[in-house]
């Protein structure tokens, strides 16, 4: 599994070191909006879109060992968000 070596949280946007020397940006907004959780993904699947403020923030980051919970400012912290979420995550899908 590819851990990153740094979890940096911006202001507006999370960014992952990699131990490749790359480094990935997340806006929270695009976090948000793909959030995981079961009930973020079924709203999805059912052709909702989740209306999420730009201002939204990343509150908190819970280290899960293959992965990271993230607590939003609008109270949202069901999704887990794997390593490997993020190395095929793509904010344009």
């Amino acid at each position: 599994m590819n851990t990153p070596l740094e979890v940096r949280n911006a202001p507006d946007a999370l960014s992952l070191v990699w131990p490749s020397g790359e480094t990935q940006r997340f806006a929270h907004a695009d976090l948000r909006r793909a959030c995981p959780c079961a009930a973020c993904r079924s709203a999805r699947l059912g052709g909702n879109t989740l209306e999420i403020a730009e201002a939204i923030r990343v509150r908190e980051i819970a280290p899960m060992g293959y992965g990271v919970q993230l607590v939003f400012s609008d109270g949202h912290d069901r999704g887990i968000f794997p390593w490997r979420w993020f190395e095929q995550f793509d904010a344009r899908r």
